[in-house]
């Protein structure tokens, strides 16, 4: 009975850091983009002074173990999809993922071509979705303020979801490589 009552203490205990860290992490979001198609354009004016997206404490990051956000600003081809995964497992959690305009949700104008994938969430967990082909600023920064919330509420966990469900998306990530010829790591 003891151990029991220690074992609910602690994860209540858990419970509270979590949501205490939470609201930390939401005020300090820190990406790193991969720019895979021509998403990445619409970066540089949501970076600058119009629309000035530092001021809500989000920022660009230059390597994987840095960032707290990868941002896919556009279609993936199988082979860049490789590098993606590996750039995702090299991040150090909690890590949230931005699927960025159509072609990551659906292949976009690509959802035909051999080379490309068209939903991006069977190889890595999408936190969030930002409609548009491509999403103006406007559309960003809304997206980014929803992570936000997303966090703060703890329902930003496609980090855990990898963690539980990783054979299911290594099973998806092996199938689609063995069946163009992509080498394994």
């Amino acid at each position: 009975m003891e151990k029991l009552k220690k074992k609910k203490s602690t994860i209540e205990y858990r419970n509270v850091l979590e949501k205490i860290s939470d609201k930390f992490r939401k005020k300090s979001i820190w990406m790193l983009h991969y720019c895979t198609g021509c998403g990445a354009i619409e970066l540089p004016p949501t970076m600058t002074s119009r629309w000035d997206m530092e001021r809500f404490g989000m920022q660009p990051m230059v390597t994987s173990r840095q960032a707290d956000v990868l941002l896919i600003t556009g279609y993936l081809a199988i082979k860049t999809l490789k590098r993606v995964i590996t750039v995702y497992e090299q991040m150090i959690a909690p890590k949230y993922v931005v699927a960025f305009g159509s072609c990551p949700i659906n292949g976009g104008m690509y959802y035909k071509s051999y080379a490309t994938i068209n939903q991006l969430d069977k190889y890595i967990p999408v936190d969030l979705w930002i409609a548009g082909c491509m999403p103006r600023p406007e559309a960003v920064m809304s997206g980014f303020k929803k992570l936000e919330e997303l966090i703060d509420e703890g329902k930003a966990i496609g980090w855990k979801k990898y963690e539980e469900n990783y054979k299911w998306y290594k099973k998806n990530q092996d199938e689609i490589f063995n069946n163009f010829g992509v080498m394994k790591k």
